[in-house]
């Protein structure tokens, strides 16, 4: 997975400056033979867009981050029970160019073996990413109603009818359920138990400038109090900590010492004694 920020900065979702207190992660499908996410990026970067997403993914491991991940996106529309846009962090799956749409959510497999390929590998980058988002924010991916589709959040109330992603992954054998025993494996199967702590997850009691620590994947800062992050490491890396600021919100400085990249700011989350 390799996460490149493309912030929309004219999207009124940015200018705006609403945000929100993330309480789950909501999977889509763009819904159209197009498997270049910045045609999407370049499309919702205006001030007349009325609608952005968070990330768009890639068959080859890119994501195209949209917005600061706790900023209010316009993914999922309402339901009866409200919108899934105030609780949810949403990402779209780009789909390969082998499928026609006939009309609503069906569609024509041109190259079925390709067609497949493409939708496998999306859905392993949405794992990735969802496992990273999963620990930076202290989420288990086995709640109910915390990893959720779409069309799951229809049926929850707080989304549009919208037949996202089922309607693409269930043709090849890729299903919710599924979906998130995948994200909690990524995560080492120690998903944090609470669920929106997103202070708590399964950081070590006591870290001392000095302490070489294992930094288990996830986001990178260059500050303890950015926004965002400047990356994404998806490795497992032995850490010095170099600074600590205990009020900030990512409170370890952290050094790769075996080579693997690390050096910035982390969450508690990403790391063990």
């Amino acid at each position: 997975m390799n996460i490149k920020q493309n912030i929309v900065t004219k999207n009124p979702c940015y200018t705006c400056g609403r945000t929100i207190t993330v309480k789950g992660l909501m999977i889509h499908s763009v819904g159209c033979p197009q498997p270049r996410a910045s045609v999407f990026a370049n499309n919702w970067n205006n001030a007349n867009a009325n609608v952005c997403v968070h990330a768009v993914l890639q068959a080859d491991g890119t994501v195209l981050q949209l917005l600061p991940w706790n900023r209010r996106g316009w993914h999922c529309g309402s339901g009866s029970n409200g919108s899934g846009n105030n609780t949810h962090i949403g990402v779209e799956m780009t789909e390969p160019d082998t499928i026609q749409y006939t009309g609503g959510s069906s569609f024509k497999d041109l190259n079925p073996a390709a067609t497949k390929d493409f939708v496998t590998k999306t859905y392993r980058t949405a794992v990735e990413l969802f496992a990273s988002l999963c620990k930076q924010y202290s989420l288990d991916p086995e709640k109910d109603g915390v990893i959720i589709s779409h069309s799951e959040g229809h049926k929850r109330g707080i989304a549009s009818n919208h037949g996202d992603v089922e309607h693409i992954w269930n043709k090849y054998g890729l299903t919710m359920a599924q979906f998130r025993r995948d994200i909690k494996e990524a995560m080492g199967g120690n998903a944090p138990a609470g669920g929106t702590d997103q202070t708590a997850g399964n950081a070590p009691k006591s870290v001392s400038k000095g302490d070489t620590v294992t930094f288990t994947g996830g986001p990178v800062y260059k500050s303890s109090t950015a926004a965002q992050a400047a990356t994404t490491k998806s490795v497992s890396s032995r850490c010095e900590v170099t600074a600590i600021n205990e009020k900030g919100t990512h409170p370890y400085h952290c050094i790769s010492q075996d080579g693997k990249g690390v050096y910035g700011w982390v969450d508690k989350a990403s790391v063990k004694k």
